[in-house]
């Protein structure tokens, strides 16, 4: 049995169960029981973390298949993330890892130190918590973090958003960006298809946007015949400007039949572009198509003068028209996010990383 650590965030029912308060799943759970995402359970009567410094593999990936294009783009970033997840979406895409009940998946492990320093050695500019969602690993995630910015290393979060407010506040100070996975615009969706809710998930949009500085973008993964109706995306879109502003970047990616989810199509590449134009006519001003190869839908365009501001072909950038302040090098208009004088040049690289024993 894999070792687990205290954590912060339940408390005690009675004499024979505790609550889960990490999620709005508040999972009650008697001795030796695990929570629905595996990873959190009752031991000696408290709730502990059995993942703590174990992963499910590590990877150095460009940061913009995150997706983040706003932030720090064409550099690399180490990706890893553990097992297990604390929302049931039937059409998972990493169901191997987030539906994993094998704490033999964790087959790597590092402590944050290492992980900071492996960052550094691999010239990493950030480390993303990735593959399966971070917030179930929050103790972790929050220690990685720490590590990483004694080291001038960022941290990026790949998450769902469906977390609770108090470790909300803490998860979301030790990071400097964010991929917030808005599954679809209905409860029904939410309730039926991955058994969380959606307010949740917007309460935790309008927190990264109002009270904390970090850096954050939105993906939607489109299901046809689920969440891909143009009344649903434009009240997404619409939302989304309303509550968030027009900066905030919106990528709309491709869905292929997976899990338990195997009687719909791939999404057509259509649905992406209409879904995309949507969004420009909400005033959404960085809309992006995702898992498909479309340069125009990939790249960044200055929202002033209509021009081509960065160029991108999958993962890879090509032509990059910003100047040193990351404003529009032809009418100077500002492009919202965390860009630098000139662009990195990793490109579209995966490299699979095995951390040796310390």
């Amino acid at each position: 049995m894999a070792a687990s650590v205290p954590t912060r965030f339940w408390h005690r029912i009675d004499n024979e169960r505790v609550q889960c308060d990490l999620c709005p799943r508040h999972c009650r759970l008697r001795e030796g029981q695990r929570g629905l995402c595996y990873v959190r359970g009752c031991e000696e009567g408290e709730v502990r973390l059995f993942s703590y410094g174990r992963s499910s593999g590590f990877c150095v990936d460009p940061i913009e298949k995150k997706p983040l294009n706003h932030f720090l783009p064409g550099t690399s970033v180490l990706s890893f993330g553990t097992a297990g997840c604390n929302l049931a979406c039937k059409f998972c895409q990493n169901w191997d890892i987030s539906k994993s009940r094998e704490m033999d998946t964790l087959a790597d492990a590092a402590s944050p130190e290492r992980l900071a320093r492996t960052a550094t050695d691999l010239n990493c500019r950030s480390v993303a918590f990735t593959y399966n969602d971070p917030v179930i690993f929050h103790e972790y995630a929050v220690d990685v973090a720490a590590a990483c910015r004694e080291q001038g290393i960022r941290s990026v979060a790949v998450t769902a958003g469906w977390i609770c407010p108090e470790p909300r506040r803490e998860f979301f100070a030790a990071m400097d960006a964010a991929n917030v996975d808005l599954k679809a615009f209905s409860e029904r969706f939410y309730r039926d298809i991955c058994g969380g809710s959606l307010s949740e998930v917007l309460d935790t949009l309008l927190y990264l946007k109002h009270e904390t500085e970090a850096w954050f973008e939105i993906t939607t993964l489109l299901i046809p015949g689920e969440n891909d109706s143009t009344p649903e995306l434009e009240r997404l879109t619409r939302w989304v400007t309303d509550e968030l502003g027009p900066d905030v970047p919106l990528h709309f990616t491709a869905f292929h039949p997976d899990w338990k989810l195997r009687d719909r199509p791939s999404t057509p590449a259509s649905t992406l572009t209409r879904a995309r134009r949507i969004a420009l006519d909400a005033g959404i001003h960085y809309a992006y198509t995702g898992n498909v190869h479309d340069t125009k839908g990939g790249s960044t365009w200055c929202p002033g003068c209509g021009k081509r501001v960065i160029e991108r072909d999958w993962y890879a950038l090509g032509s990059w028209n910003l100047d040193h302040r990351g404003n529009c090098g032809n009418c100077g208009c500002a492009i919202a996010g965390v860009l630098e004088a000139a662009p990195g040049n990793f490109g579209r690289q995966r490299i699979p990383v095995k951390l040796e024993s310390a």
